[in-house]
């Protein structure tokens, strides 16, 4: 696992309600009892710990970071985005 998945699973882990779940790419936001509000944190904390800003619209991006995976993938773009532009 990268040192990015290994810290958005840590960052997941302080938010998730149901800490007895274990953590895959495929598991959903939901399964692990983080509502929208808790997602708008995570977004935050993860902005902080990558020094990136992920757009973030509760209704849309529900959908979109709806699963571990979905949101390594985005934080993976975001990331790869800032490197070219540095």
């Amino acid at each position: 696992m990268s040192d990015v998945a290994t810290k958005i699973i840590e960052i997941l882990k302080e938010h998730a309600r149901a800490s007895n779940k274990t953590m895959s790419r495929d598991t959903k936001m939901a399964d692990l009892e983080i509502d929208s509000l808790d997602l708008a944190v995570v977004v935050f904390d993860i902005e902080d710990a990558f020094g990136i800003e992920i757009p973030y619209d509760d209704d849309d991006d529900l959908e979109n970071l709806a699963t571990v995976g979905l949101i390594f993938e985005k934080v993976q773009a975001l990331l790869a985005e800032s490197r070219k532009a540095a």
